[in-house]
Order: structure tokens, then C-alpha cells, then sequence
């Protein structure tokens, strides 16, 4: 019988900033609740002010997990110590593999306009932390869309239901099986998603209200699900939101603002790398 997965808890988003100054919201990551299995943090940016992106994130080192940019409006253009340079756009997914090292900046490409998207953080196993760093830079004609009538899905990773059979997302190859869809409802939409029993998933709202599993979720929250093999979003008026599962490590986190790693020892040894300029 099908295990419908339902909301163990909602989390509102908190305001912060990060970077040099970029004003977003943060739920995953933060104050309420430090981490959830694979995922170590959540951000989602968004606003019309340039004086609330324009410093950007500059550059800044990262090793042990990946990071997910997924832009939503607005151009961020990237930079990393491996050489690696490019611009994303809307409806643009970066998957960044840190691994055992690497040095980046995002900064906007724009002065004025729409800025929004999200960053997530995905942790990665020991056997994976001193990984050679590696890219998947997707554009947004790479990323298929599913019309489901009064919903559309945007497939970033793992697999989707489309009318015609399965859908799979572009990013592949990455150790936690991931899915991350963004999914667009109308009024009197929904729809079923399989997700794997025993994956860590969760809902994140970002506009209008969603119905998850039969409770309303509303802008700027962070639905956790229950265990379950599917998940039921709908919504009365129209909403928006990411859903997003993985496969939960189990494995000691130790961090240190952008290292992650198994242990104290490993992070100092991080630290130590970085400063020595063994990235």
C-alpha cells in the first residue's frame, strides 16, 4: 500500500545575510535546525534591491560537501580557483563537488533588477570528502519541464512522473541520490511524488501556499516530511516551492563555517591547508 509521507515540522525561514552582505532567508542551516541529513544548509535569496545583493559573495573556500545554486531570476556570474568561470541565469543549476578543496566567488552580473534563487548545501561521505573537486553546469534549456496540466515541474535532479513516463533530471553521479524539483502550482492543482523510503525529504515554499500531504504550508517555510515512499502537493489558490531528498549519511558532521568534515582533527587540517595554499 502506498506509505504517503505527511509534515513532521514546519520551520519559517529566518531573515540573514551572508556573503559581504546579501540579505536572504535561511531555515536549514540556521538557529531553529543545524543540519538535516545529507542537507547542511538552505538559503533563499530574493528581492528587487540591488543593496541587498550587490556586494555578492566574494571569494571564500569550501571543502568536504557540494553546493547547489539554483537561480531563479537575475544573473550571477562565477570564479574559482581551478579556473573555472561562467555566468548563471535564470533558471540556471550549478552543482559544485567542493571535495578536498577549492576557492570561489559568486557575484551579480547586474546592478538592477530581480534577484532570486536558492543554495543548498549537500554533505558528502568520508570516502568522498578529498574528492577532486568537479562542476555540473546546467543551463536552463538542460533542464526538463514536465506539463501536468495545472502544474509544472522543472526537474533538476533524480526523477520525476511526466505524462509520458519518467522524467530525470541532468545532474547525475552524485553520492546522496538526490532529487530536487522545482514545482510551479496553479489554482486546483496537484500532484504525487515517489520518493525513496528512508531519504531525508522536505518542502520549501518560496511563493503562494502549498497543501503538503493534506497541511497548508505557507510563503517562506520549510515543510520536513515524515518517512513514506510519495508526497501529495497541491494547492487551492497557486504556489511554488522545491522539493528536495536525499539519502541520509548517518556519518559524524564536524563544521567550521565553510569545511565540513568527520571530525575536529580534519577541520583544523582544513584550516591549515587553506592557509597554507594546499587547496
Amino acid at each position: 500500500m502506498p506509505n504517503l509521507r505527511k509534515v513532521s515540522r514546519v520551520i519559517l525561514s529566518q531573515v540573514a545575510s551572508d556573503g559581504a552582505g546579501v540579505k536572504l532567508r535561511r531555515s536549514i542551516g540556521g538557529g531553529q535546525i543545524s543540519e538535516l541529513d545529507p542537507f547542511l544548509l538552505l538559503d533563499n535569496f530574493g528581492t528587487e534591491n540591488p543593496d541587498d545583493y550587490i556586494a555578492g559573495f566574494p571569494s571564500h573556500p569550501h571543502r568536504g560537501f557540494e553546493t547547489v545554486t539554483y537561480m531563479i531570476d537575475g544573473q550571477m556570474r562565477h570564479k574559482d580557483s581551478t579556473g573555472a568561470e561562467g555566468v548563471l541565469g535564470p533558471g540556471s543549476v550549478q552543482w559544485m563537488t567542493a571535495g578536498r578543496g577549492i576557492v570561489h566567488s559568486e557575484m551579480p552580473e547586474q546592478k538592477e533588477g530581480r534577484m532570486s534563487g536558492f543554495q543548498l548545501w549537500v554533505n558528502l561521505p568520508a570516502k568522498d570528502k578529498m574528492c577532486v573537486p568537479r562542476y555540473q553546469n546546467i543551463d536552463p534549456e538542460d533542464v526538463p519541464t514536465v506539463d501536468l496540466g495545472r502544474v509544472t515541474l522543472r526537474v533538476l535532479a533524480g526523477e520525476a512522473k511526466g505524462p509520458d513516463g519518467p522524467v530525470t533530471g541532468p545532474v547525475s553521479g552524485v553520492a546522496t541520490d538526490p532529487v530536487y524539483i522545482d514545482v510551479a502550482l496553479e489554482a486546483g492543482g496537484s500532484f504525487e511524488q515517489p520518493i525513496t523510503e528512508g531519504h531525508t525529504a522536505f518542502v520549501y515554499v518560496f511563493d503562494g501556499d502549498v497543501d503538503v500531504s493534506g497541511k497548508e504550508v505557507t510563503q517562506h517555510h520549510l515543510a520536513i516530511l515524515s518517512d513514506g515512499d510519495r508526497v501529495r502537493l497541491s494547492s487551492e489558490h497557486s504556489g511554488r516551492a522545491i522539493l528536495v531528498a536525499g539519502r541520509p549519511l548517518g556519518e559524524p558532521v564536524a563544521r567550521y563555517g565553510p569545511f565540513v568534515m568527520n571530525s575536529f582533527d580534519e577541520i583544523q587540517q582544513a584550516v591549515r591547508d587553506f592557509q597554507t595554499g594546499n587547496f
